[in-house]
């Protein structure tokens, strides 16, 4: 064979789609009067694997809105439409969960003396991330 025979034979091989494990969770937003509740909110922190009270003090700056949290829900001070609040979370993912080298979620937070890092714990790689 070939071998151009033979990298059309492994093409045909590879699958079109790989599914990824890792899928950013979509929060469960609620309005009220001049609230707004998201009802997942501990649970999004879990699956991103990230501390609530830092993914909350995330959520309030980027919404520029003051709030609390209340059981297993964020409550923010002010109207939030669900897109914008799932846009935010989206950008969380990217900028403090994802690895910029290799993509993947398995990375962790560290924090040394006054600075803090993002450790991926699949390739290594290492990189600083600004405070919240």
């Amino acid at each position: 064979m070939s071998y151009e025979e033979l990298l059309k034979r492994a093409m045909k091989s590879i699958p079109a789609k790989t599914e990824s494990r890792f899928e950013i969770p979509t929060a469960s937003v609620y309005t009220e009067k001049r609230q707004t509740t998201i009802k997942n909110f501990t649970d999004i922190a879990k699956k991103l694997r990230r501390e609530v009270s830092e993914m909350s003090k995330f959520m309030f700056k980027e919404l520029a809105m003051p709030g609390n949290m209340r059981g297993n829900d964020l409550i923010l001070q002010g109207k939030a439409h669900s897109s914008l609040v799932n846009q935010r979370i989206k950008e969380y993912a990217k900028e403090f969960v994802l690895c910029k080298e290799c993509g993947k979620p398995d990375t962790s937070i560290q924090k040394i003396d006054n600075y803090m890092f993002i450790k991926c714990e699949a390739c290594g790689a290492k990189r600083p991330a600004r405070r919240i």
